[in-house]
């Protein structure tokens, strides 16, 4: 197929600032580009920056709005992974925001393109209005992300991953490195020197990291299954991180009672192998956080029922079943963010 907190939160709260990368002064509409050579905004709708930054994690500070009419602006980053949904402004008026963006080669998909070098913003929404924006390199606690296409950063509509709409719910007191990438299973994630061993050297203590691989184990084992997900599992808590396993998101295949209680939208394999439920056990057994998304996807999807459930995935558009739409995608990154504030995995003040 392509396409418990307590260490944590105290890491969450030293957040320590680095050295200035940049400070770009962009005025509303970005049309006046910085005097320092390291950024450039333009255009109106939407505003376009292009800062020459080298990989590492990076504050992002807006200012919006100031405009005689009212602003709405909504802000992406690199491979169209949401920073800052649909924000609002009265006429002239400001409001501040700010996030942090890990910019990284290859900037999406791990095993994709490359994309390009430096920090790239797209401000749109429907009347977006740049005053000025600031960049700054920093070192903060990440949430760093294993899975396959349902989770990575899609680098085409009308497709999107859950993990590349997560941002927009976090303050700038974390950051979201993903290194999800389409098709993989729990085997080749593991294995690919450009997958795990990669998100793995990126690990700092009191890091969380989210696995979420199932969808592409149609042939796996049971006992392969386990032995792969613990070989991450154990590989992050060598690192000083925090794993979370994740319990797959459904598909939307609907018995004729309006349910989602079958194999296929449940994620049982070729062989027999309830994936799900694997996954569960073994986060009971090795005392490991879980965000069952297999348990709140099923919810939502079968709360909408077989019609109204078609926009959170790409029937319309591809009649898939598996992979999001945007909006679908936004519904799971919530979900998601949701059981880390219940299980204390995240900070309050990391979150919007």
């Amino acid at each position: 197929m392509r396409r418990t907190g307590t260490a944590l939160l105290a890491a969450c709260a030293a957040v320590a600032a680095l050295t200035t990368a940049a400070a770009v002064p962009a005025r509303a509409q970005g049309h006046a580009p910085d005097g320092d050579g390291l950024g450039r905004c333009t255009g109106a709708g939407p505003v376009v920056c292009h800062f020459d930054v080298a990989p590492g994690t990076y504050r992002v500070r807006l200012l919006l709005g100031g405009g005689a009419q009212p602003g709405s602006t909504a802000v992406t980053a690199e491979t169209r992974r949401t920073m800052l949904a649909e924000t609002p402004n009265a006429a002239g008026r400001t409001v501040r925001r700010s996030f942090t963006v890990d910019v990284r080669d290859p900037e999406g998909e791990p095993t994709g393109a490359p994309g390009t070098p430096g920090l790239d913003l797209v401000l749109g929404g429907a009347a977006p209005q740049l005053a000025s924006v600031r960049v700054e390199r920093v070192r903060m606690p990440q949430i760093l992300l294993a899975g396959d296409s349902t989770v990575c950063d899609q680098p085409g509509e009308p497709y999107a991953g859950w993990g590349q709409h997560l941002p927009q719910y976090l303050t700038d007191r974390l950051s979201v490195a993903n290194y999800a990438d389409s098709g993989e299973g729990s085997q080749s994630f593991l294995d690919n020197p450009a997958l795990f061993p990669a998100l793995r050297a990126r690990i700092h203590r009191g890091d969380l990291v989210l696995i979420q691989l199932a969808h592409n184990d149609k042939e796996t084992d049971r006992d392969t299954y386990r032995a792969n997900l613990a070989a991450m599992t154990e590989g992050v808590r060598a690192e000083g991180g925090r794993p979370v396993l994740v319990a797959p998101i459904v598909r939307r295949w609907f018995n004729t009672d309006g349910t989602l209680d079958n194999g296929t939208a449940l994620l049982v394999n070729g062989l027999g192998v309830d994936l799900p439920a694997e996954v569960r056990t073994l986060a009971a057994e090795q005392d490991i956080p879980l965000v069952d998304l297999t348990a709140l996807t099923k919810a939502r999807v079968e709360e909408l029922g077989p019609e109204a459930s078609k926009a959170l995935y790409l029937y319309d558009e591809k009649r898939d079943n598996t992979h999001t739409s945007v909006r679908g995608a936004t519904e799971y990154a919530a979900l998601v963010l949701g059981e880390l504030r219940a299980q204390r995995l995240v900070a309050p003040h990391a979150v919007r």
